[in-house]
């Protein structure tokens, strides 16, 4: 069985044509007509903005998700003042349930690089999941994150450090990314989702359905505690919970391209970090990730744990996922 150590330095690959859509992930060859025109296949050139950052920041804000972040954070600082044990229980829970279930597990691995297989219910299910993580729909998800991989840390990416740590942490997605160019965006990049119904319906649906979960969560903070208790669900469930997932996740964007130590001999600045896999289940192995994008198994080395890789497992033992894409099979299928 071949060790980490033995394993090739990664090459830098060709981001156009079918041979990288096929790395990514299962759908359809992406259409090379669909390319930006604005997007050129370049380094940065260091201390200037990007070509992706001058073209959102001249679009404007994206005035409903900055008041969707806003009131997220709003609502975390007056979490503060209705803390209950119980509430924290259940954002704990909820915080794996939704970022590790829903963003590392469902948009991640299963719908943004087919790492694996499973049944129409299953993807369904955890499409939902990253939904309720605040992070957008599972298209617009994919979307942005296979476009990661083709230009990472190069001219094109959405969310490169190299356009300054907090764009890459959160001042990407504040800027508009709207008109014909958002459109070919998804035609480009997640045209597989596109073609879903049931993906469709999810993006449509994303803040119906983040409201309803909040009525959900302060009917059982009443009926466990009254008001008092209502409150401390909604907050904390809700509000809190929603803050710390997406900061997790995205440091992955920030942090593992800019801290951390290198297994591969990668193209971009992507970086192994532990504290950072320790509050995304696993994701924060992002040097070993961009080296195998397809692998459903992130920690290659035995201490680079990877719970959400666990979960695999134990779907694919239930009979719940098959074609689990293995690091040690080197790309083939199990």
């Amino acid at each position: 069985m071949a060790t980490i150590s033995e394993a090739p330095p990664v090459k830098k690959q060709s981001t156009s044509g079918s041979e990288h859509d096929s790395r990514n992930f299962n759908g359809p060859p992406l259409k090379p007509e669909l390319e930006f025109a604005s997007i050129v296949k370049r380094k940065q050139r260091p201390g200037e903005p990007s070509a992706e950052r001058r073209r959102r920041v001249e679009q404007g804000l994206s005035w409903p998700i900055v008041l969707w972040v806003s009131l997220i954070h709003v609502g975390l600082v007056a979490a503060i003042f209705a803390f209950t044990w119980q509430a924290l229980v259940l954002t704990i829970f909820l915080h794996w349930l939704t970022g590790g279930m829903g963003i590392c597990l469902g948009y991640h691995r299963l719908l943004s690089h087919g790492s694996f297989r499973t049944h129409r219910l299953v993807r369904l299910f955890f499409a939902t999941l990253g939904g309720l993580a605040g992070e957008g729909s599972a298209v617009e998800w994919a979307a942005n994150h296979r476009r990661h991989h083709a230009y990472s840390d190069l001219e094109g990416d959405p969310h490169s450090p190299l356009d300054g740590p907090l764009w890459s942490h959160m001042g990407w997605f504040t800027w508009s990314d709207g008109g014909e160019a958002h459109t070919k965006k998804l035609q480009r990049w997640a045209p597989d989702l596109l073609k879903d119904p049931a993906m469709i319906l999810l993006d449509r649906l994303f803040m119906p359905i983040n409201f309803c979960f909040g009525v959900i969560l302060g009917s059982l903070g009443f009926w466990l505690g009254g008001w008092p208790m209502t409150v401390s669900f909604v907050l904390w469930g809700m509000f809190a919970r929603l803050a710390l997932v997406m900061h997790s996740t995205w440091l992955i964007n920030s942090a593992t391209h800019i801290w951390g130590y290198r297994n591969y001999a990668t193209s971009d600045d992507s970086r192994n970090n532990w504290w950072v896999a320790l509050f995304t289940y696993g994701e924060g192995w992002h040097n070993n990730h961009h080296a195998y994008p397809r692998m459903a198994k992130n920690g290659h080395h035995w201490w680079e744990i990877d719970t959400t890789f666990w979960v695999i497992r134990l779907l694919q033992s239930c009979g719940l996922a098959w074609k689990v894409v293995d690091y040690k099979q080197r790309g083939k299928d199990t």
